[in-house]
């Protein structure tokens, strides 16, 4: 376990945590930082946190789907997301909530396997509309109140390697995507 899941579980309402097998994502200011960079051209540029694919990535692996919703569409998020192996995607989002309500009906879930990330007052709904709610550190004020965990990092700087590793620890799988990660590349000294 890292140091930072065992200073954070404690935070962390581990029976919202143990049902989840859905964690749903806006993209600006959760999975970058916010900025919008617009080149002369119109061509939008996104910077993603590779620590934050991934714990996507690991989490994907331990069983919990793993989704995309957010207001902006942008090829570089479409890219990304294969790039993860994120199969739900939902751009151009205006009704967030009606978005996760589709998703979780799609996939045969209950609002309370599920998680939505988000930082900024629009997403306020879709949290809502998920069993746990989650927020970066940086966060718009009224979503950090409205949230169930607040990461300890910053949208785009770590946040959803936060909550992926949360998710895992409490779900017991963080060790094994751990030593699967470095399986002959290394030795883990976690055992």
């Amino acid at each position: 376990m890292t140091e930072f899941t065992a200073a954070h579980l404690a935070c962390a309402p581990a029976e919202a945590v143990k049902p989840l097998r859905l964690l749903l994502l806006d993209v600006d200011g959760v999975l970058t930082d916010g900025r919008l960079l617009l080149t002369d051209s119109g061509e939008e540029i996104k910077a993603f946190h590779s620590r934050d694919g991934h714990g996507i990535k690991m989490l994907i692996a331990s069983g919990v789907r793993v989704g995309i919703v957010t207001g902006r569409s942008s090829r570089v998020v479409q890219r990304r997301a294969q790039d993860l192996g994120i199969s739900l995607l939902v751009q151009g989002c205006q009704d967030k909530r009606a978005a996760v309500l589709s998703i979780l009906a799609e996939q045969g879930l209950a609002p309370r396997e599920a998680a939505f990330m988000g930082d900024d007052v629009i997403d306020l709904p879709a949290m809502e509309s998920a069993g746990f709610a989650v927020a970066p550190a940086d966060a718009h004020p009224l979503v950090r109140a409205r949230a169930d965990w607040i990461t300890e990092h910053g949208g785009g700087f770590g946040a959803v390697r936060d909550l992926c590793e949360l998710v895992m620890s409490v779900q017991g799988t963080l060790d094994d995507q751990i030593r699967s990660a470095y399986r002959g590349d290394c030795s883990w000294a976690g055992g």
